[in-house]
């Protein structure tokens, strides 16, 4: 028989060791270094790619160094020393955007999955806009906003929104029926169905349409800043490409994707913070 009590037992069965842990970490970056060795050897001794049109990896690392590191206000490199102001004006709006996309797209989409009578009051109109897409509403918001942050939080939000709200609809509507049953024979009222029952069911589909409505706000910054203000990333990377800096787009390119990466893993570690207990249920 052994020793080791019950409780740590479990705690062994749970836990992964280091060992694999850095395994599947190291897994994740074996195409990336493959694609950059490929990519690096490609380019040949004139150091780029396609008549020099795309440059290697060791021109965009050099361009992001000093995009990053340089001295700011350098005459001739105006973008030497700014990654840090654009990122920083770029991550303001996406959280802006994000955060206005949440505060109505979670609880509109619980009220829809959750009341026939909210459901056909806005679930049509959702459906008809939802396939509109951003860039279709830049003119909007250009004229109703002007070059201005709002106009770039307000596509941000609307490209985040729909995800956000479809998703928790149908986790609100896919509740387990027996736990409303429960409920009832214990007295909940209808208030407390919602917030105790309909909600905390609802959480995994909500926070699937928030990765995706993610994803899509970060699309959503780069295009608006294309046009819609006059910093950040995506002012940046058209401005850079208007005047052939090709490094400095793919140095932009690979900034946007690892801030969408990072805030996508944040949202996954709330995810497990907030959604433990249906971990302890399957167990």
């Amino acid at each position: 028989m052994s020793d080791t009590p019950p409780a740590a037992g479990a705690a062994l069965r749970t836990a992964p060791p280091a060992a694999s842990i850095w395994h599947r970490f190291s897994l994740g970056w074996i195409l990336p270094a493959l694609a950059l060795g490929l990519w690096q050897i490609a380019g040949g001794e004139d150091g780029s790619l396609f008549q020099g049109i795309v440059p290697t990896p060791g021109r965009v690392i050099s361009a992001w160094n000093l995009w990053a590191f340089g001295p700011a206000g350098m005459g001739l490199n105006p973008y030497s020393g700014t990654w840090w102001s654009n990122t920083v004006f770029s991550t303001q709006r996406v959280a802006q955007g994000f955060g206005l996309a949440i505060a109505i797209g979670v609880p509109l989409g619980i009220l829809i999955g959750w009341s026939r009578l909210t459901a056909r009051l806005f679930d049509p109109s959702i459906q008809w806009l939802r396939p509109i897409p951003i860039t279709a509403w830049l003119p909007f918001s250009i004229a109703l906003f002007g070059i201005k942050d709002f106009g770039a939080v307000f596509l941000i939000a609307l490209g985040a929104f729909y995800p956000i709200v479809v998703n928790t609809t149908q986790g609100a509507r896919d509740v387990d029926r027996n736990w409303v049953r429960a409920a009832l024979m214990m007295g909940a009222s209808p208030r407390h169905l919602l917030f105790r029952v309909a909600l905390p069911a609802a959480l995994p589909s909500v926070f699937t349409g928030l990765r995706v409505g993610l994803g899509i706000a970060w699309t959503a910054v780069i295009v608006s800043e294309m046009v819609a203000v006059k910093s950040g990333l995506g002012y940046v990377l058209w401005d850079a490409y208007y005047v052939g800096r090709m490094d400095v787009v793919i140095a932009d390119m690979v900034s946007i994707g690892l801030l969408g990466y990072i805030s996508d893993r944040l949202i996954v570690f709330i995810e497990h913070r907030m959604l433990a207990w249906r971990r302890m249920q399957s167990h």
